[in-house]
């Protein structure tokens, strides 16, 4: 039988992180437990799980500042949670490097499903994993995914993207030239398709900030229409 993935939940509140253990071992997932966020750095750094789920709002340390220093070393998929439902909060977390964000009270079934959901963006394809050769890789002009090992690069520069966006370029990659609108971003990126426009432009924004650290362009706007790939 494979291996449980784990999963590290983060949360001052003990209660909170009971109902949330109890839903993902219920969802087939090994559960570890972190009630600040330096001792959620700690844990990462001991042994990196597949997905963190991340309080916002917590002493000690903040979910943003674990974010950031999960984010040095680690692309892991991260889930936040807040109490509070503040579109800065929801825009500065995802910008960090979140790949969803749920706010308080949630139902514990949906968060299963988002972490299924971000997980499965996680993983090869089960028939691409099971090719003997490798995929080729995605390429136009200095831009290119490598879709088996979620690796990206501009000319010969590596750049590090999360599961989310790495998925959302490639989507984009797939059919140069034509113009996505959020709604078909949401469906190719995102299972369920319940995440709001603010989350795909956080997305988008965190892309084009990354690209072009190293000197490149790579999403374009179509006002009042959405994205397309910037290389032609």
């Amino acid at each position: 039988m494979a291996e449980r993935p784990t999963i590290l939940v983060v949360d001052d509140d003990p209660h909170l992180r009971d109902i949330v253990r109890f839903a993902l071992e219920q969802g087939g997932f090994r559960v570890e437990e972190a009630a600040d966020g330096r001792a959620a750095v700690a844990q990462v750094q001991r042994a990196p799980p597949a997905l963190i789920v991340l309080d916002i709002m917590m002493p000690e340390m903040d979910g943003l500042a674990v974010c950031r220093e999960v984010r040095r070393a680690h692309e892991l998929p991260i889930v936040f949670l807040s109490s509070r439902d503040d579109e800065v909060d929801r825009i500065l977390g995802l910008e960090l490097g979140g790949d969803d964000y749920l706010t308080k009270p949630f139902s514990p079934r949906e968060l299963v499903a988002r972490v299924k959901a971000v997980l499965r963006r996680a993983r090869p394809a089960p028939e691409a994993a099971a090719t003997s050769a490798a995929p080729q890789p995605l390429s136009r002009g200095p831009l290119k995914l490598d879709e088996e090992r979620f690796r990206a690069w501009w000319g010969e520069q590596e750049v590090v993207l999360t599961v989310t966006e790495f998925h959302l370029l490639a989507a984009l990659l797939r059919v140069p030239g034509k113009v996505f609108t959020r709604d078909e971003v949401m469906t190719r990126v995102y299972d369920d398709g319940v995440v709001s426009d603010r989350t795909i432009d956080s997305h988008v924004r965190r892309v084009r900030q990354k690209f072009a650290g190293v000197g490149g362009e790579v999403i374009e706007t179509v006002h009042g229409l959405g994205y397309r790939l910037a290389i032609p």
